[in-house]
């Protein structure tokens, strides 16, 4: 899901996964974006040509934020609002627009099937509204929904859908007011991290953040599942097969649907664990299993004044610079 706040609502279609992340109207891509998660804030600015200018990371005292589609995210707003002043101080950030990457947890990414869609957005925005009232634990009307159609692969229409809650939303954007800045564009740190997969082959984004997984599987361009749960354990309590077990569902509904197996495989937010995981996932789906940067990396689609993200694996604002260029 991309929010813009000075522009309509609604994403084009644009070549391969840029699609997901552009408005109708051409989507305003600021110099400065903020990658938030449970631990941390980390901001990056970009200079006119796009060249990495500056990244800034502050650590966040434990509860200061707590992931939630439906519950109050910014437990510790002085805490948080402290943390983003300090990033923003040293990439001397103010009166500016930011595109925010918010917690995965916060944005629900729903894909459905329709045998005729409304082509209208007014009336498409309503019809997905009711398919969708009791997929969330709040009222319709304190959504914010985003969405993006395309054909089916045996006829009809597939449409992917971000919601969020509007009071949840608008924490951030609060919290973006707080140090002089307006948040330009929202979106969530996987929606913004797709970027990161390339090629045709159907491809597995796996992403471990702040005891969540996030599963995106990318077939050609397009979205064609995912999920995201929270994980039984965490650090070193969490297994391969705990985490196989998260992942396997995902990739099971799509072959069902596509008649077709996962080819690829990008593991992230696993550090030093990386290989033994990634042993379990070759051995279960028989095919490549590496970093979501290692390709990247090797076409030199990440500059090396960014190797610094990849460091900290933060790999939102890492996709977020890939399509920006």
């Amino acid at each position: 899901m991309t929010r813009t706040t000075s522009r309509g609502d609604g994403i084009n279609k644009d070549s391969r996964m840029r699609r997901m992340m552009r408005w109708l109207d051409a989507m305003a891509h600021p110099p400065l974006a903020v990658e938030i998660s449970r631990e941390r804030i980390a901001a990056v600015r970009w200079t006119r040509h796009g060249a990495v200018e500056g990244i800034a990371v502050e650590p966040l005292p434990s509860g200061a934020i707590v992931p939630s589609p439906v519950d109050t995210n910014l437990v510790d707003v002085g805490a948080v609002s402290a943390a983003l002043a300090k990033a923003c101080a040293r990439l001397q950030a103010k009166d500016e627009e930011v595109a925010m990457l918010l917690p995965d947890p916060v944005v629900r990414v729903f894909i459905q099937k329709f045998e005729e869609f409304p082509r209208a957005t007014q009336e498409a925005t309503a019809m997905l509204r009711w398919k969708l009232r009791k997929s969330v634990p709040f009222e319709g009307g304190e959504m914010w929904l985003s969405y993006m159609r395309r054909p089916a692969r045996e006829g009809g229409v597939d449409v992917v859908t971000a919601l969020a809650r509007l009071r949840i939303l608008r924490e951030y954007e609060e919290l973006a007011k707080s140090v002089e800045l307006h948040a330009g564009v929202i979106t969530s740190s996987s929606l913004a991290a797709v970027a990161l997969v390339e090629g045709t082959e159907p491809t597995l984004l796996a992403r471990v953040s702040d005891g969540m997984l996030t599963v995106i599987v990318v077939r050609d361009g397009e979205l064609c599942g995912y999920r995201c749960t929270e994980l039984p354990a965490r650090g070193t309590a969490l297994t391969p097969q705990m985490l196989l077990d998260e992942v396997f569902p995902v990739a099971a509904y799509h072959q069902d649907m596509w008649k077709e197996g996962i080819q690829n495989v990008l593991l992230g937010g696993l550090g030093g664990r990386l290989a033994a995981f990634a042993t379990a996932l070759k051995n279960e789906f028989h095919c490549k299993v590496e970093s979501p940067f290692e390709s990247a990396l090797a076409e030199k689609r990440i500059p090396l004044e960014a190797r610094p993200l990849v460091e900290q694996e933060l790999g939102g604002l890492i996709g977020w610079m890939l399509n920006r260029a």
